[in-house]
């Protein structure tokens, strides 16, 4: 059996080497290239940093630069810190399974559903002006540059809703593995406040168990597109907007500028995974000096209910959001300063039927085949791990972790580039191999944990009964472990649903989907007809998730009703 188990694991650690993160070189290489003058297609074959000086001459590059800095670093730094003052002051009252149940409509809806719902809220006639105007006295919208304004603000506070809920779910599955209560009463017997016994204590603790997720939330963050297209400035973006926009350019030869800044967007993610290493080497040292002087510090309670406030008050506005597209999608007239729609109609989703249709279709078609592929690989993975009775090496977890760290706008041209060569460019398996690539990585990483909780009393039992490996997996881990399957599939969808870069490079423009669609109508002027397309968008994970919690409850319904009658 260990043979077998080793030939599986060698097989699927070559699939996903070969298919996933050779894809991901190839990409950076391609790009790289081109970012250092090397592009044969415009006759260019000899190394030059002209690309970079060009790049650095392009109008607007300093302050794009700066806008990736500020929001990308702010949003996850004032995120990571409302996160944790948050779980310090409700830990005692929130569990892991009742955080996620909360949270898992702010996990489930895409990032660009979300930052459209949340630009019908924030903007100047948006639901919160109109809730003011009474007040103030508003009878047109107010000149402010609530979104799209040119500090990012908007953006960051898009963001903060999108990372915040990831991070407390992070965070409170990581407490679940910490004796929580039994040191907060011993930090507290010493005279300390929960606040310092969280910063002293638990923190050290948790932070090796949240490292990575928030490397992949700072990655995210600075190099965000499709949220940063709707609600950050435009003149200039961000640098992975910039970028995107440069690759799209009629003139050929901004390819090569824009390589260099998706290359250099790399470099400022590795830069910033870097500072985050050094910070905590430092703190490190602090920490122990703080330790050993023994004072209690300040009060932090001031600082943990103000945490709880601003969380409380960005969920809320992310529920407003949520709310906010259902209702422009059903809203017919809809005058400032009226907080509700003065008449309702479903034509919007008339209006916009065939091309909405069709998006859904493809959005659909690409869901089931990513998620498809993605379990597949990640149950064979973690099947050939139990065979082989082998825990995962460390450079097999950064296999996973790699492409969640890597700024997509950095490898997605060179890739594309790639595939056209062989002919695959533009087309839906391109865009299937493309979202693969960050679908599985969070479908496997959801099903890690389930799958090693699995009582291996019953796995002993089976095979003491003479089930073969093949035979344990079909009629015991599967059927034990339908939920985790299909909460871990829900969460495929709800990222593939939200791909756009993948989907706007590998489909050449071509492979229309939800999200394609709602981040291009979002600069439009119908409200209505955006609220239909990020609706839809929306919905699909929600229709995941729900599948995922009802079905295994009927399938095991029986099951529950035979358990109850042999107890009686």
């Amino acid at each position: 059996m260990k043979h077998q188990g080793r030939l599986l694991r060698m097989a699927v650690l070559a699939v996903v080497g070969l298919g996933l993160i050779a894809p991901i070189a190839l990409g950076l290489w391609q790009t790289g290239r081109a970012a250092f003058g090397i592009l044969p297609a415009l006759g260019r074959d000899v190394v030059s940093l002209d690309p970079w000086r060009a790049l650095v001459e392009l109008p607007g590059f300093a302050t794009s630069l700066r806008l990736t800095l500020v929001t990308g670093l702010g949003s996850t730094l004032l995120s990571l810190l409302l996160a944790v003052g948050f779980c310090a002051a409700v830990h005692a009252r929130i569990t892991p399974s009742s955080g996620a149940r909360m949270l898992t409509p702010f996990l489930a809806i895409p990032h660009a559903a979300m930052a459209v719902g949340l630009a019908f809220v924030l903007a100047p006639s948006g639901w919160i002006a109109r809730m003011i105007a009474p007040i103030a006295g508003w009878a047109h919208p107010p000149d402010i540059a609530t979104v799209n304004d040119s500090w990012g603000l908007g953006l960051m506070i898009g963001l903060m809703v999108k990372e915040l809920p990831f991070l407390l779910l992070v965070i409170l599955s990581a407490l679940s593995q910490i004796s929580v209560a039994r040191h907060m009463a011993a930090g507290r017997a010493l005279g300390y406040g929960r606040g310092i016994v969280w910063i002293k204590v638990i923190m050290p603790q948790v932070w090796p168990l949240i490292r990575l997720p928030l490397w992949v939330v700072l990655a995210y963050a600075l190099s965000v597109v499709d949220m940063a297209i709707i609600l950050g400035p435009s003149t200039p973006p961000t640098l992975a907007v910039a970028v995107t926009r440069w690759f799209s350019d009629p003139d050929p030869a901004m390819i090569l500028p824009a390589s260099a800044g998706a290359i250099l967007q790399a470099v400022i993610v590795g830069g910033a995974v870097a500072l985050l290493i050094g910070l905590e080497a430092l703190a490190k040292r602090f920490g122990r000096w703080w330790l050993r002087r023994g004072g209690r510090g300040l009060s932090t309670e001031p600082g943990l209910r103000l945490a709880t406030v601003v969380v409380m008050t960005l969920m809320a506005l992310g529920v407003l959001a949520i709310l906010s597209l259902v209702i422009w999608s059903l809203a017919w007239r809809w005058s400032f300063p009226q907080i509700w729609p003065e008449s309702w109609s479903p034509k919007p989703w008339a209006r916009a039927q065939g091309g909405w249709m069709e998006a859904l279709g493809t959005t659909l078609v690409l869901a089931l085949a990513t998620v498809g592929l993605s379990l597949a690989l990640a149950i064979a993975w973690l099947e050939g791990e139990d065979r082989a009775n082998r825990r995962r090496a460390p450079w097999a977890e950064a296999m996973i972790y790699l492409p969640l760290l890597i700024p997509q706008i950095g490898f997605l041209y060179g890739l594309n580039a790639g595939f056209l060569h062989i002919g695959l460019s533009g087309s839906l398996w391109a865009v299937i191999w493309g979202q693969v690539l960050f679908v599985f990585p969070y479908v496997m990483i959801a099903l890690t944990d389930p799958w090693r909780a699995l009582d291996p009393r019953m796995i002993r039992a089976a095979a003491a009964l003479g089930a073969g490996p093949n035979r344990r997996l079909w009629a015991i881990k599967l059927p034990v472990l339908l939920r985790p399957i299909l909460t871990s599939a829900a969460i495929g969808v709800a990222v593939s649903v939200a791909q756009y870069l993948p989907t706007l490079f590998m489909g050449a423009g071509r492979v229309v989907t939800l999200t394609t669609e709602a981040v291009t109508l979002s600069s439009g002027s119908d409200r209505r007809v955006t609220g239909v397309y990020a609706t839809l968008q929306a919905g699909l994970p929600f229709a995941a998730y729900l599948v995922a919690f009802a079905l295994p409850a009927v399938l095991h319904r029986n099951r529950r009703a035979l358990s109850g009658a042999s107890a009686t």
